[in-house]
């Protein structure tokens, strides 16, 4: 019998779209083929500690991980594998967990999409599933991947990035500028984020003011962006390196408006 292939799935995580994160892993995990995988779990609470030993997932859903054993991801490529933190009287003691084949980072927002998983792992030596570093962090920064995308002639909506020292400063200044050039709706949002929290379609000024007020809980960049009537969500799903794979063209149809 083939030996399966040991899958390291990592979530949780330090940013603002934490639950989102388990909700994915507990998919995912449940999707996957355990005859032909074996499943690693490794969690990361809001404060950063890596765990891995018993239910990882279930402690970060109930936020009790007292009990859980601390983890760490080595960034040594003749270690390839997550080892295990024993804090000691005089030192802390680290001893192998498990080999890792490949990891499938289910991490949301900064922390875990922006390049930083992607780095450790690139020097860790371990194959891992999604985009490499430079396309992770030009994909996180909204503002950035919007210049990108311009600069290759792709059409984009129109923008205002907002700096949050900026709003702190001068709120009432900072919506004279987006007025001055947008007519509502709007959408006001963090530029280092997913795409589901921190997130407000604003329709007036007041809708404005609580929907920067909100970004700037999650990141010290915001974007403005015109809201587009009677958007069409189309996804595609792109696989492999060398001679990537695109999927057919999917349709997300939304129950509300937004």
């Amino acid at each position: 019998m083939a030996r399966k292939i040991r899958v390291g799935v990592i979530f949780g995580g330090r940013s603002g779209e934490h639950e989102v994160s388990l909700m994915s892993a507990r998919s995912v995990m449940g999707a996957m083929d355990k005859e032909k995988y074996e499943i690693v779990p490794i969690g990361i609470t809001k404060e950063g500690c890596w765990i891995a030993s018993g239910d990882p997932l279930k402690a970060l859903e109930a936020g009790d991980t007292g009990a859980s054993q601390a983890a760490a991801l080595l960034g040594d490529p003749s270690r390839r594998g997550l080892m295990r933190l024993e804090d000691t009287e005089r030192a802390v003691r680290v001893t192998r967990l498990a080999e890792l084949d490949v990891v499938f980072p289910i991490l949301h927002g900064p922390y875990g999409e922006d390049g930083t998983v992607q780095g450790l792992l690139e020097l860790a030596g371990i194959p891992y599933v999604g985009a490499g570093v430079t396309g992770s962090a030009l994909g996180m920064d909204k503002a950035i991947f919007k210049d990108v995308m311009r600069a290759h002639g792709l059409p984009i909506v129109d923008y205002l990035v907002v700096k949050r020292k900026e709003w702190d400063a001068n709120p009432e200044g900072v919506m004279d500028r987006v007025e001055e050039r947008f007519d509502y709706p709007v959408f006001a949002k963090p530029a280092n984020l997913g795409s589901s929290v921190g997130i407000s379609k604003c329709c007036d000024r007041a809708g404005l003011a609580a929907g920067l007020a909100g970004a700037a809980r999650y990141d010290r960049k915001l974007l403005v962006e015109v809201a587009v009537v009677q958007a069409r969500e189309i996804e595609v799903s792109v696989l492999g390196n060398d001679d990537p794979i695109a999927s057919v063209p999917g349709e997300v149809i939304p129950s509300r408006e937004f």
